[in-house]
């Protein structure tokens, strides 16, 4: 069973269908605003994730200005763009039998 009232829902960017909207847009900008009116609950978690791998390939620092611009572009092509790619030298986890 879901958590919790199904709430809003939006036509998500990412699967192309009405699903669960976010509860509230996640940045105070024009950007924040674009992810809430058109991204998923379920496609936002998925960017978050992507977004830790980003975080720990690049060994980015969240407080950095030049990093923080990079994680938006990859977030704006996660959701409105060609897609984000992982990083070339990104191996995934061996999955456990």
């Amino acid at each position: 069973m879901p958590e919790g009232p199904v709430g809003r829902t939006v036509f998500c960017v990412k699967f192309q269908r009405e699903l669960p909207g976010l509860d509230e847009p996640p940045f105070d900008n024009e950007l924040g605003q674009r992810v809430f009116e058109h991204v998923s609950r379920d496609a936002w978690a998925m960017w978050m994730e992507h977004c830790k791998i980003l975080l720990n390939e690049y060994r980015l620092n969240p407080a950095n200005p030049k990093d923080q611009e990079f994680l938006v572009n990859q977030l704006e092509q996660f959701f409105f763009g060609e897609g984000a790619a992982l990083p070339a030298e990104y191996v995934p986890p061996k999955k456990k039998q």
